[in-house]
């Protein structure tokens, strides 16, 4: 499929309209059989996870609950050695998932993705990406590791992003790339509320809130570090499961046999008067951030021609207008969870943000393209998740 640079000049915005009806893609459909569905535990070390032994982790892992590993494949462009075929197939087995993971820095994303598909080659069920401080701003590097590593892997292997919870902390985190269209199929968002400060609801109803935009499953690491207490275990079990989600946690080497047992225990099920967050964050005019690149790929997709810059400026409002008045409601040029709700209805259009320059389009359209969107230079908030061991 092919797919479209990002224009600077407005007549080539002109052009993108007459395009947008074929350069979008849909998002994956969820399956309940995947590997995230299940309780999961992330290993750093294997040699440092029950002394490395696979009897005493499949023992350990199923008195607790847990049906899926993350298990470290690699670091930036290195390959990590415990992370081979023999290991995957005897977890495997034993009735586990074995998903891969590495962290990525985006200073060779293509060597990188070589790396990240090295997971595939070993026999894993899925793989996760593992970005956070080093790729905020980098939506170029990111659209290039999504791109090469899709091309080894192909187009129905099992990908995740795992990051930060709060994406309005990070407005210039690529969350549109690594969760948007030909990128990862699910999200597992790091809510470490013990790290970040806020009460375990807390947690789980900002991570839903800032996360839901970009239609993926979502499905939360929580923390066994800092040595949280047994009812916030549980708390974060139930909670999860009031979405019908699976936690998973970090990590093996950190949970002490307390918190094993605690993982173990069976749950009276989700809180009862507990209500999920259905709702979206609101963008209007001044708005700035990935959100905002999000909400302009849906007006693309929908036809209405913007450029994608994450700032909430004019020709957005206009664009959100119009939309607004097109499904028969209130034109206010504010998108609320109403027009959310329509809007995620729509194919997003892809943003070639690696489109190194200007190419030919079926032999008659030259158009070019910045690396990033206006809103990448954004310094983030805070690291809410700072303090974690890793990576």
């Amino acid at each position: 499929m092919t797919t479209l640079p990002i224009p600077r000049t407005t007549a080539a915005f002109a052009l993108l309209a007459v395009l947008l009806g074929i350069l979008f893609l849909a998002p994956p459909e969820r399956s309940q059989a995947s590997p995230y569905d299940r309780p999961g535990m992330w290993i750093w070390y294997v040699d440092s996870s029950h002394g490395g032994s696979t009897g005493k982790i499949i023992k350990q892992a199923r008195s607790s609950g847990i049906g899926t590993l993350y298990i470290k494949s690699g670091d930036g462009t290195n390959v990590w050695s415990q992370f081979d075929r023999k290991l995957v197939e005897r977890f495997q087995r034993a009735g586990l998932k074995v998903c891969g993971w590495q962290y990525v820095y985006g200073r060779n994303p293509g060597k990188e993705a070589k790396v990240s598909a090295y997971s595939k080659k070993q026999g894993a069920d899925c793989f996760v990406i593992d970005a956070e401080t080093e790729y905020e701003g980098q939506y170029s590097a990111a659209d290039r590791y999504i791109r090469a590593l899709r091309k080894r892997v192909g187009n129905k292997f099992r990908l995740a992003l795992s990051t930060f919870p709060y994406v309005h902390f990070h407005p210039g985190f690529p969350y549109s790339v690594f969760l948007g269209p030909g990128a990862a199929t699910a999200n597992l968002p790091q809510t470490y509320w013990k790290a970040i400060g806020d009460s375990v609801r807390e947690g789980v109803d900002t991570t839903w809130y800032q996360n839901s935009l970009y239609e993926r499953p979502i499905f939360p690491v929580g923390q066994t570090y800092q040595n949280p207490r047994a009812k916030e275990l549980v708390q974060f079990r139930r909670y999860i499961k009031s979405y019908g989600s699976a936690p998973s946690w970090w990590s093996w080497q950190e949970t002490n046999r307390s918190e094993w047992k605690t993982l173990g225990r069976d749950l009276p099920g989700p809180f009862k008067r507990y209500k999920p967050v259905k709702s979206h964050p609101v963008m209007k005019k001044g708005s700035r951030g990935d959100q905002v690149v999000w909400l302009q790929q849906y007006l693309n997709g929908a036809g209405k021609k913007v450029p994608v810059t994450g700032i909430f400026a004019k020709k957005t409002r206009v664009a959100v207008m119009a939309f607004q008045s097109s499904r028969n409601l209130e034109a206010d040029g504010v998108v609320g969870t109403q027009t959310w709700n329509r809007l995620l209805r729509v194919k997003p259009v892809r943003v070639h943000w690696s489109a190194a320059r200007s190419r030919s389009l079926g032999g008659r359209i030259s158009v070019a393209g910045p690396s990033e969107p206006a809103s990448a230079g954004i310094p983030a908030v805070r690291n809410e998740i700072a303090g974690a061991k890793g990576p």
